[in-house]
C-alpha cells in the first residue's frame, strides 16, 4: 500500500506540473473555451472520443470529384483512364512528362512511398536482436494481414496490434497541446491507479528478471493510452515516440516498446478543411491553379507532416509534404511536456542524461519544420551526388514549396526492406551502396541526412539506382569531430585499445575517470561495432549478432557512464546504425573494410593535409 500511495504521487506530481504548463499558456484563454478544450482533451485521451473517419466534401462548383483525387478547373480524367491508386493497393502510374520537364525525370513512377511500405521494416526484436528503425511515414495499412507485421519476444513472432487510422483536427495552439498533455497525465494516472489496485487484490505479475513488469505505470492499457495519444498531438510528442521505438529494451520498457510499434504505423490524419487552411496560408488561396489534380487521401501520415500525391499543370507527378499547423511552434514545450512525463513516470534510466537528448531533439525538430531549409538541403545533396552511379535524388518543385509546404518529384522505387525480397546479388548491390553512401557523406562531404528510415531510401531495380528522399534531418559535421572520428573508426577497426580510449576522450565519449569496467565495455562495443571493418572480403551481415553484443554492452555503459555523448553523436550514430540495420535486414555481404579504405586512403586532415591516416601495408 505505501508503495501504491508513492507510486500515485509520482504520477500526480508530474500530470500537476503539465496541468500547470498548461494554466501558465492560456491567459488570455475565456475561461468557457479552456473548460471545453480540457475536457476534449481528457475524454478522447481515455478512449472516450475516437475521432471519425474521412468524409469527402464534394464542392462540384470548384472541382471534379474521383475517390479523394480532386480534379481542378474541370479538369476530367478522360473515361478510359485508370482510377487513382486506393490505399493498400500497389499501383504504378505512367506519365507523360513534356520536354520542358527536367531531363533526369523518371516516366514510371511507384506509389511513394509504396502503400505496403509498412510491411517487413515493421519488426521489433526484444531481449537484445534486431530492433530495426522503420518506415516512421507510412500510414496506409496493408488490406490484408501480413506475417511480416510481427513482433519477436524471446523467439516468439506475434503479430502486432494494428490501428484503424481517424481523421482528426490536429492540437495547433499552445492552450490546446498543453491540455492534451494535461489529459494524457490523467489517463496515466488514471491508469496507474487500476493496475496498482488490481495488483493489490490479486498480486503482482510475475517478472521473470524483467524490471519493469514491477511497475504499474507499464500496463499494456497505459502503455495503449501513451501511443494513441503520441498519435493525436502529432508534432514533436509523436516525433520522440518513434525515437524511442527504435531502442531495445535494455532503454526503454518492453511494454512501452509494443505500444509504440502503434506509433510506427503513423499519425492521425488532417480534415480536409484544415488541411486546406494550411495550403492557403502557405500557397495563397489560388494554390491548386498550378494543378491539375489533388489525392486528399495522404500517402503517408508523420510526426511532423502529411504527403499528398499531386499532378502539376505540366504533367509531373509531385509529392506535396504539409506540415501540420502549429507543430513547430510547440516543438519546446512539447518537448519540455514529454521529459516531465518521462520524469515523473521513471520510465527511462537515469544514465540516459535525458536533459541533453532533449536538448538535441529540440534542435533536430527545428531544423525538420523548417521546409525551405530542407529543400536547400535536397538541392545540395542533389548538386554532391549528381555524377555519382547508382544514386539520385528528385528535384525540388519551388513554385509549390514555403516554409511548411514541400514539393518535390515523384520517383519511383521500393523501400529498402523490400529488396530483402529480392535476389541476393541485388541485395549485396544495395548494402554495398548504402555503406559507400553512409562514409561518403561524413567522411567527404561532412554532410550528412541523418534519418535511416528505409522508407526514405526507394531502390529502382530498372535503373540500379537508390532514390533519395527526406532531406529534413541533413547537418553538417565540423572537421575536427570528423578527422577525430575517423581515427576512432580505424582504431575499432584494427582493434587498437589504446587509440579507441584515446579518440573518445578527445571526442567527448569518455572522460578519463571511468572506471574498469566502463572503459572495458566502452572499448569491446567499439570493436564490436568495427568488426565488419576488420578484415577484407565480403562481410556476411546475415550470420552477425552485432546489435545483441552491443544491447548487452550499451546496459552496462548506460549503469556506468559518467558523461552524455557528443552532440553530433545523436545523429551520427542514428544513421550509422541504421545503415548497419539495413545490411542485417538485407542479409548483405559487403566488402566493408575495401569500402572504409578507399574513403581513408583519399581522407586529409585540417593540420596534416599531406598526411595519410595509415599506410596501404598497415591497415
Amino acid at each position: 500500500m505505501v508503495s501504491l500511495r508513492r507510486d500515485m504521487a509520482r504520477v500526480l506530481d508530474g500530470l500537476s506540473l503539465v496541468a500547470k504548463e498548461g494554466i501558465s499558456r492560456c491567459n488570455t484563454v475565456p475561461l468557457e473555451t479552456a473548460i471545453k478544450a480540457a475536457v476534449l482533451s481528457v475524454s478522447d485521451v481515455v478512449g472516450l472520443t475516437k475521432g471519425k473517419l474521412r468524409q469527402i466534401d464534394n464542392d462540384v462548383h470548384r472541382h471534379t470529384v474521383t475517390g479523394s483525387v480532386i480534379f481542378f478547373k474541370d479538369h476530367v480524367p478522360a473515361s478510359n483512364s485508370h482510377p487513382p491508386p486506393t490505399p493498400g493497393a500497389d499501383a504504378t502510374v505512367l506519365l507523360n512528362i513534356g520536354s520542358s520537364m527536367d531531363p533526369d525525370s523518371q516516366t514510371s513512377v511507384d506509389v511513394y512511398p509504396p502503400p505496403d511500405a509498412f510491411s517487413t521494416s515493421n519488426a521489433t526484436i526484444v531481449d537484445g536482436a534486431v530492433i530495426p528503425e522503420t518506415s516512421v511515414d507510412v500510414c496506409l495499412q496493408s488490406a490484408t494481414p501480413s506475417t511480416s507485421n510481427t513482433t519477436a519476444v524471446n523467439g516468439v513472432i506475434t503479430p502486432l496490434k494494428q490501428r484503424r487510422l481517424r481523421e482528426r483536427k490536429v492540437p495547433s495552439t499552445p492552450f490546446s497541446r498543453a491540455m492534451g498533455f494535461a489529459g494524457l497525465g490523467a489517463g496515466l494516472a488514471w491508469g496507474t491507479l487500476q493496475e496498482s489496485t488490481k495488483r493489490v487484490l490479486f498480486g503482482t505479475p510475475n517478472s521473470e528478471n524483467n524490471q519493469h513488469a514491477l511497475s504499474p505505470y507499464l500496463s499494456e492499457r497505459n502503455s495503449e493510452r501513451l501511443a494513441l495519444a503520441l498519435c493525436r498531438m502529432r508534432g514533436a510528442a509523436l516525433k520522440l515516440g518513434q525515437m524511442l521505438s527504435i531502442q531495445d529494451e535494455s532503454l526503454v520498457p518492453a511494454p512501452i516498446l509494443a505500444a509504440l510499434d502503434i506509433v510506427r504505423q503513423g499519425a492521425d490524419r488532417m480534415p480536409r478543411n484544415q488541411l486546406n487552411q494550411v495550403l492557403d496560408a502557405e500557397l495563397g488561396s489560388n494554390w491548386s491553379s498550378n494543378l491539375t489534380s489533388f489525392d486528399y487521401e495522404p500517402m503517408a501520415a508523420a510526426s511532423i507532416g502529411q504527403v499528398h500525391r499531386a499532378v502539376t499543370k505540366e504533367g509531373l507527378e509531385v509529392a506535396i509534404k504539409i506540415q501540420y499547423p502549429g507543430v513547430a511552434d510547440s516543438i519546446e514545450s512539447d518537448i519540455d511536456n514529454v521529459k516531465l512525463l518521462l520524469t515523473y513516470t521513471n520510465l527511462l534510466p537515469e544514465k540516459m542524461y535525458l536533459d541533453n537528448a532533449m536538448k538535441v531533439a529540440k534542435e533536430e525538430l527545428s531544423r525538420e519544420c523548417d521546409y525551405e531549409l530542407e529543400a536547400t538541403n535536397q538541392k545540395r545533396f542533389r548538386s554532391l551526388l549528381t555524377n555519382t552511379k547508382g544514386f539520385y535524388v528528385p528535384f525540388v518543385v519551388d513554385n509549390i514549396s514555403s516554409k511548411r509546404v514541400l514539393s518535390t518529384e515523384l520517383v519511383p522505387g521500393i523501400p529498402i526492406d523490400k529488396v530483402a525480397l529480392l535476389s541476393q546479388e541485388t541485395r549485396n548491390y544495395v548494402g554495398k551502396k548504402l555503406l559507400e553512401l553512409t562514409l561518403m557523406e561524413l567522411f567527404v562531404f561532412r554532410f550528412m541526412q541523418t534519418d535511416p528510415n528505409w522508407s526514405n531510401f526507394l531502390y529502382d531495380e530498372a535503373e540500379k539506382s537508390i532514390n533519395l528522399i527526406d532531406f529534413g534531418a541533413a547537418r553538417d559535421y565540423p572537421k575536427h569531430f570528423v578527422d577525430d572520428y575517423i581515427r576512432m573508426v580505424l582504431a575499432c577497426a584494427n582493434n587498437d585499445r589504446e587509440a579507441v580510449i584515446e579518440m573518445s576522450r578527445r571526442l567527448g565519449f569518455l572522460t578519463g575517470t571511468e572506471s574498469d569496467i566502463m572503459l572495458e565495455a566502452h572499448v569491446q562495443a567499439g570493436f564490436v561495432v568495427g568488426l565488419p571493418f576488420s578484415k577484407r572480403g565480403g562481410y556476411d551481415f546475415g550470420s552477425t549478432n552485432i546489435t545483441q553484443s552491443i544491447s548487452n554492452l550499451g546496459a552496462t555503459m548506460l549503469r556506468h557512464r559518467l558523461t552524455p555523448p557528443p552532440e553530433e553523436a545523436y545523429s551520427l550514430h542514428r544513421k550509422l546504425s541504421g545503415a548497419f540495420l539495413a545490411c542485417i535486414k538485407l542479409r548483405a555481404v559487403v566488402p566493408c573494410r575495401e569500402i572504409l579504405l578507399q574513403v581513408s586512403e583519399n581522407y586529409q586532415f585540417a593540420q596534416e593535409a599531406s598526411a595519410k591516416i595509415l599506410s596501404t601495408t598497415s591497415i
